[in-house]
């Protein structure tokens, strides 16, 4: 592949994430149950597993449908 095609495909790849964030938070990603919170009067860890191991099947089922011959 050429510079100019990964380029282009990164952009809106970057683009569609932007949205899909913009989305997820109105639609309670990053707040489902497993996902884990921590803290202190200084401190906060968060550690969202849930909405990783949600994200990941998604994105997987995307991936193989759009690469599938």
């Amino acid at each position: 592949m050429n510079l100019a095609k990964i380029l282009v495909v990164a952009g809106i790849v970057l683009v569609v994430a932007g949205l899909l964030v913009g989305v997820g938070g109105r639609l309670g990603l990053g707040r489902l149950p497993g996902d884990l919170r921590f803290g202190s009067d200084n401190v906060r860890v968060y550690v969202p597993v849930t909405t990783m191991i949600l994200v990941s099947v998604v994105l997987t089922i995307v991936v193989n449908l759009f690469f599938r011959r």
